[in-house]
């Protein structure tokens, strides 16, 4: 995978964490996703088609879950709450949005977001690499899995 592709999903997410929670986030060192799988409590997923196929997914801890929409949405929020299920849709549907801007040239297409609860794994597109990037800020880590096969 070309590190241009995964570029601007890391942009947006770190403008994402900045404007709209309001802390700065750090993106750690991308690597490729290989065993043991990370395991996360809540992910929200986009997939991409177009001039590429593949999904954008962010994974989180619950705390980091709870603690990020809480701040983004200046009201406390709980686990199992349907608006943190909405948020963390919403969330990958915006940085979704954001890198597609940066990423014309391959006349991508997203899918409505869709979010898994409970300890999972998540899988990438058969047949193309994951990219993991790890993400630090005050209210905790996580994670974003970008999974691209150019066409």
């Amino acid at each position: 995978m070309d590190v241009n592709y995964v570029n601007p999903f890391i942009n947006a997410t770190l403008a994402w964490v900045k404007n709209m929670v309001g802390v700065e986030a750090k993106a750690l060192s991308p690597q490729l996703k290989k065993q043991p799988f990370p395991h996360y409590d809540i992910s929200g997923i986009i997939g991409l088609s177009g001039g590429a196929a593949g999904s954008i997914s962010l994974g989180f801890p619950m705390a980091s879950a709870v603690a990020l929409v809480s701040k983004m949405i200046q009201a406390p929020i709980h686990e199992g709450d349907a608006d943190l299920i909405d948020a963390i849709g919403e969330i990958a549907n915006i940085i979704a949005g954001f890198a597609k801007r940066d990423l014309s040239s391959l006349n991508l297409s997203i899918s409505l977001p869709n979010v898994i609860l409970s300890n999972h794994i998540l899988a990438g597109l058969s047949g193309a690499p994951t990219i993991i990037v790890p993400f630090s800020c005050p209210l905790g880590e996580f994670f974003m899995e970008v999974s691209l096969k150019t066409n």
